[in-house]
C-alpha cells in the first residue's frame, strides 16, 4: 500500500493544492492549537506546505519530512527551511530534539503507526497530530466490500496517552460535492483514500452511479500533548 500511496500522490501533485482544502482546513486548525511558538519544528508528512503556511510566528529552522519528491519541490524554502525527501518513520529523522514534531494528515499513512509515536515522543517537547480515521470515507467502504485500513480513533486514543499528556478532539467534517463523479474524482486526486486501485472499471462505474448522496464523511482525530520524555 505504501509504495502505491507514493506515487499516486506523486502524480496529482501538481493539481493536489486545488483538491485539498480539507487538508488544509485541518492544518490550520491544528496549528491554531498550538501558542508556545516552538523555535524547531519538524513536519512529518509535510506535502506542499500546508502545515507551513499556516505558521505566523518567528521560528529558527522548519524540517519538512514527504515520501513524495513532487510533493518535496512545492513546499515553500527559504533559509530556515529544510525539506527532506524521505519517509517519516525513517528512524534517523529522529535523531534529534525538536521543540514541536507536528503531523497533519499524515501518520494514517504509518506502517507502525505505535512505534513511531513512541519514537516521535522521545524526540519532541510538544506534539501536534491529525489523523484521518477509519470512520473516513465509510458509507464507500461499506458500500464497495472494501477493507478499511484506517485506525480508530478510540485505539489512537490510548497510542497518545502512553506517552503524551495530551488534549485530543475528535472532529467530523463533510465534503459536498455536484455530482458523484465529482466525489470520486476528488477521492482519486487528494491522496486519502490511500491511492490504491482495488475496484475493477465495472465496480467503479457501478459504485458510482449507485453511490446515495454525493457528499464524503471523514473523522480526524487532533492531538496536542508534551512528552512524557522531554
Amino acid at each position: 500500500m505504501m509504495a502505491q500511496h507514493i506515487r499516486e500522490f506523486s502524480k496529482n501533485a501538481h493539481r493536489y493544492d486545488a483538491h485539498t482544502a480539507l487538508q488544509q482546513e485541518i492544518a490550520r486548525y491544528l496549528v491554531s492549537k498550538v501558542v508556545s511558538h516552538p523555535q524547531r519544528i519538524l513536519d512529518l508528512g509535510c506535502g506542499s506546505g500546508a502545515v507551513f503556511k499556516t505558521i505566523t510566528w518567528e521560528y529558527e529552522h522548519f524540517i519538512g519530512v514527504d515520501c513524495a519528491l513532487a510533493m518535496c519541490q512545492l513546499h515553500p524554502k527559504n533559509e530556515k527551511v529544510e525539506v527532506v525527501c524521505d519517509r517519516f518513520e525513517k528512524e534517523q529523522l529522529l535523531q534529534e530534539t525538536y521543540d514541536l514534531i507536528i503531523s497533519s494528515s499524515a501518520l494514517q499513512w504509518a506502517c507502525d503507526i505505535e512505534g513511531l509515536v513512541q519514537r516521535i515522543a522521545f524526540t519532541c517537547k510538544e506534539g501536534a497530530f491529525a489523523i484521518f480515521t477509519d470512520k473516513t470515507f465509510e458509507t464507500l467502504y461499506q458500500m464497495s466490500g472494501l477493507p478499511i485500513f484506517l485506525p480508530s480513533a478510540e485505539h489512537l486514543q490510548r497510542v497518545f496517552d502512553k506517552h503524551f499528556t495530551c488534549h485530543q478532539e475528535v472532529k467530523h467534517f463533510h465534503l459536498s460535492f455536484e455530482d458523484n463523479r465529482s466525489l470520486f474524482r476528488y477521492i482519486k486526486n487528494s491522496g486519502v483514500s490511500g491511492g490504491e486501485k482495488r475496484l475493477s472499471v465495472a465496480q467503479t462505474k457501478k459504485l458510482i452511479e449507485t453511490y446515495p448522496h454525493p457528499s464524503l464523511e471523514c473523522e480526524v482525530l487532533f492531538v496536542w500533548g508534551k512528552s512524557h520524555y522531554n
